[in-house]
């Protein structure tokens, strides 16, 4: 419910969109939706009249000035709308320009008093609510006279305000980075401004949505991810703070390592987002696979995503400890997913993940490794996306466990090298650390968080053999065995039980 001087919102209906404008667009005015080719503009323009009648039995005209109807209703019914349904409804209008351009391109002139009336007479027919306009380039590219395209397109913006609809405009921008709008008028016209962006970065597309302004009205600000998903159109990456809840779990479950449940105080809270960061061949993946038994013995369904070995090799390794990922999948209790990151951008990873989590309602989830995916994303995209994860997890109380590899340097071995902010989205943070000691190499782990409740701070020896991982004694003696170069401040250095046992000898 709103303030008396609030305005009121119109919902969008567009996946996490509404979120970020804390409501919908500012409802009766006019909005700019502008971009650069393929940056989903008129995407946007058909779902915000699509979803405003499916969501909200709001009819809606859509105005096309490029596309002919017949496209926009096959390319809308891809993502199941039913355009020519809603028209026969009465629910959906189209009034088609595209012609009217064509007449008018050897004249050089356009009657824009028509198009208002035109627009006036669709609406009031099937008394619509919505509107959109795909795209005013088509016509203001005729006009050479900046002048004449800022006083006509606010001449168009005036009479759809007149009329009490909620409006999308698209345009056409010239770089992802230059400037709002194609004739940097458009945007002192309109009350409102989106800007939709399709970057590319590091051979890959990045897509971004950003409220430049909502006149009078708050809205979240900065670049939002967003992805076109084929089933569901525009997606923007909610944030963990978008969501809500009401309580925090207070069950704990298994790790799947009853050493480690007592190093964590007792296990994981179900709500939890785990963070196990470790050097290769520290044991990730065999943490991976027992917290994932834990699930199957428990009764629990558990989601695994792995992002660095096919399905395959990741039962062949399980069998090699007793696991029989066969048989856990065969039960329905199990689903394993492996892909590699370059098949996907990280948004679509998000997707099918989100999806994969709707469709299959696991307990735990498992993502190993997070740090495949910076193969194909930014550390910032790579931030979002785990925000974003938890906005998914958190609220269904789902256990998660995500491994990372470790940095090479005590700083970034706290952590996972994607980003330092991430630890920070973490419940519990457990490193795995390989160290070299008298010509061995061995293991150490070592809880560094664990939020709400107690711990061991101490380091511990770690031994994996053809049984699973042991979680041995703390480690006395030495100093930065979690870095890639400890130091031995006692050249005899043991654990508790070998010290009680007197000096080594063994060199």
């Amino acid at each position: 419910m709103t303030g008396s001087n609030e305005i009121e919102r119109t919902p969008t209906g567009i996946s996490g969109f509404d979120q970020v404008a804390l409501g919908g667009l500012p409802a009766g005015r006019a909005t700019l939706v502008s971009g650069t080719t393929g940056s989903g503009k008129t995407l946007f323009a058909v779902e915000f009249l699509a979803r405003g009648i499916r969501g909200f039995d709001d009819a809606g005209v859509f105005v096309t000035f490029e596309e002919a109807a017949a496209d926009v209703r096959r390319n809308a019914a891809s993502l199941g709308f039913p355009i020519e349904q809603w028209e026969g409804e009465g629910k959906w209008v189209f009034v088609d320009a595209s012609a009217d351009i064509e007449e008018t391109s050897t004249v050089g002139g356009y009657d824009f008093s028509a198009l208002v009336a035109r627009i006036e007479y669709a609406v009031r027919q099937i008394g619509a609510s919505r509107v959109s306009l795909d795209s005013l380039g088509a016509i203001f590219t005729r006009f050479v006279d900046i002048g004449i395209v800022r006083h006509e397109l606010f001449r168009i913006a005036s009479s759809l305000e007149m009329l009490g609809v909620t409006s999308v405009l698209t345009a056409e921008r010239a770089a992802e980075h230059d400037g709002v709008s194609l004739y940097g008028v458009e945007e002192f016209v309109l009350n409102n401004v989106i800007i939709l962006r399709n970057l590319l970065e590091q051979e890959r597309r990045r897509r971004t949505i950003e409220i430049v302004k909502f006149r009078g009205a708050p809205h979240r600000t900065g670049e939002w991810l967003f992805a076109i998903d084929p089933q569901e159109g525009i997606v923007v990456m909610p944030l963990a703070f978008l969501s809500s809840r009401e309580r925090a779990s207070q069950t704990r479950v298994s790790s799947g390592n009853t050493e480690l449940d007592e190093m964590c105080g007792g296990g994981f809270y179900r709500d939890a987002i785990v963070l196990l960061s470790g050097s290769t061949g520290a044991g990730k993946t065999l943490t991976s696979l027992n917290f994932a038994a834990s699930a199957f013995a428990s009764g629990e369904r558990c989601l695994f995503y792995t992002f660095d070995e096919t399905r395959e090799q990741l039962g062949r390794n399980a069998a090699g400890w007793g696991i029989d990922l066969d048989a856990m999948e065969a039960t329905g209790l199990l689903r394993v997913v492996s892909e590699y990151p370059e098949v996907a951008s990280l948004e679509d990873h998000f997707i099918r993940l989100r999806r994969g989590v709707a469709e299959f309602a696991p307990a735990r989830l498992v993502i190993d490794t997070l740090s495949a995916l910076e193969r194909v994303a930014s550390p910032r995209a790579l931030l979002d996306f785990l925000i974003a994860l938890g906005a998914v997890l958190r609220p269904r109380e789902i256990t998660a466990l995500l491994t990372s590899a470790a940095g090479a340097h005590l700083a970034s071995a706290l952590v996972p090298a994607v980003a330092v902010e991430v630890a920070t989205l973490a419940d519990v943070t457990i490193l795995l650390r390989d160290f070299e000691r008298a010509g061995e190499i061995q293991r150490a782990i070592a809880v560094v968080q664990a939020r709400g409740t107690a711990h061991d701070h101490s380091i511990r020896q770690v031994t994996i053999d053809g049984g699973g991982m042991h979680v041995g004694e703390p480690l006395r003696g030495g100093s930065h065995i979690l870095a890639a170069n400890p130091l031995v401040e006692d050249p005899q250095w043991t654990t508790t039980s070998e010290r009680a046992q007197g000096p080594r000898t063994d060199g």
